[in-house]
């Protein structure tokens, strides 16, 4: 008879799942350790390094210096199904894709959950540094996706996927450290990672550069970069009505508030030439080498199928900052599934469109066709594809992919 809860920790190298491992193991878990190679492809790598190797060495020693099992799998196939051609597919769409939060959906709380569970697991755990919560509601057990306790390091935006079934077998055993806690804790333990520095790259490739990925398989080809002056006649339909509460605007207004906008190339002039506007994402300053603008130059739009570059001058142009945004109803995701907004109900929450981002107050309105989220205060660089993620205080409620 098995006594102790088995939890299989997803060990990735880092420090953050070692200590997540060396806790578990001092709460009276049976832990095992398992180390998930999700890449093969050296090609697109910085240098010469070769991370997963590493990665998967000092997991290996980990465990060792734990006195766990320890096994690797091999998920690149999944992988690149999942994330890998999810993410050039956006690209190629013109979307701004986040694979963090996909990864955690698809992979490490859908198929490492399911390879744990061939192993008789009662739970997986990873090195995120958010919390988990259970309360009831009317009598049945609801889970709570609570932020990190480190307010530099939370995670949870990267979790908001997660269903009520996922998070019932998660365990975040560092979410309510702060990181020098961890690196504290596992210096006491003599864990190799110690002092390991926090990985940087995509979630999946390690040490990667984006653009150098993205080329494999999106070809470089020229096109115009168009500046969009800030007087074009469309940008007083993003004026928000004076005087009336977001929950009382009528159609016409919530769509022009919150959908994208789409330029014409005759609503500028022609700055310059790009190498594939699927490189390019709204916000982006980086990378347009226009020169002698004065103020500096953004990305506002991206047409993929022409192959242009809208771009606008300033940090206060309209067309980088939107007070809205829209989910269509298949991508509108509850977490808290008994909070979700019935159609025609609205609610106020906090809400953030990036990780860090600090959390703005924002009203959600259900309509029949979808979700509308209307911010207090303007946001910059709202983008196709991203993920929206609101909160009640400290706990995430809900998510969707950004129209």
């Amino acid at each position: 008879m098995k006594t102790k809860p088995r939890v299989v920790v997803g060990l990735s190298g880092g420090v953050d799942s070692s200590v997540a491992a060396k806790l578990l193991i001092d709460q009276g878990y049976e832990v095992i350790g398992m180390f998930m190679k999700n890449w093969h492809d050296e090609s697109v790598t910085i240098s010469n390094e070769c991370p997963w190797m590493e990665d998967s060495t000092d997991a290996m020693l980990v465990a060792e210096k734990l006195g766990i099992p320890f096994q690797a799998i091999d998920l690149s196939e999944e992988y690149r199904e999942r994330i890998v051609d999810y993410m050039f597919a956006e690209y190629e769409a013109g979307r701004t894709p986040n694979p963090d939060i996909l990864c955690n959906r698809e992979i490490k709380f859908d198929i490492f959950l399911k390879a744990a569970q061939k192993l008789k697991a009662d739970f997986v755990a990873t090195g995120h540094y958010c919390q988990k919560r259970e309360i009831e509601v009317d009598g049945k057990t609801v889970y709570q996706l609570i932020a990190g306790a480190d307010p530099n390091k939370d995670q949870s935006y990267f979790l908001c996927q997660l269903s009520q079934d996922q998070l019932a077998k998660a365990l975040f055993p560092i979410g309510h450290l702060q990181k020098p806690q961890v690196r504290e804790i596992a210096k006491e333990a003599d864990l190799i990672t110690a002092e390991k520095k926090d990985s940087q790259g995509l979630c999946f490739i390690g040490k990667v550069r984006l653009p150098d990925f993205l080329q494999q398989q999106l070809k470089p080809k020229k096109g115009k970069i168009i500046q969009i002056p800030e007087n074009l006649p469309v940008f007083d339909r993003l004026k928000i009505p004076a005087g009336i509460e977001p929950q009382d605007w009528d159609q016409d207004t919530l769509d022009a508030v919150c959908l994208p906008i789409h330029y014409t190339a005759d609503q500028g002039k022609v700055l310059g030439e790009h190498n594939g506007a699927h490189y390019f994402t709204v916000g982006q300053r980086k990378g347009l080498q226009v020169g002698g603008t004065g103020k500096p130059l953004f990305v506002i739009s991206t047409d993929t199928r022409e192959n242009v570059i809208y771009t606008g001058l300033g940090e206060e142009h309209p067309g980088l900052n939107r007070f809205g945004l829209f989910v269509k109803k298949d991508q509108v995701h509850w977490i808290r599934e008994d909070l979700a907004l019935e159609h025609g109900a609205s609610a106020e929450y906090i809400a953030r469109i990036r990780y860090r981002q600090p959390l703005s107050k924002a009203t959600l309105i259900m309509r029949e066709n979808g979700l509308y989220v209307i911010f207090e205060n303007a946001q910059k660089g709202i983008a196709s594809g991203q993920f929206v993620a609101w909160y009640q205080g400290e706990e995430c409620i809900g998510s969707g992919t950004i129209f």
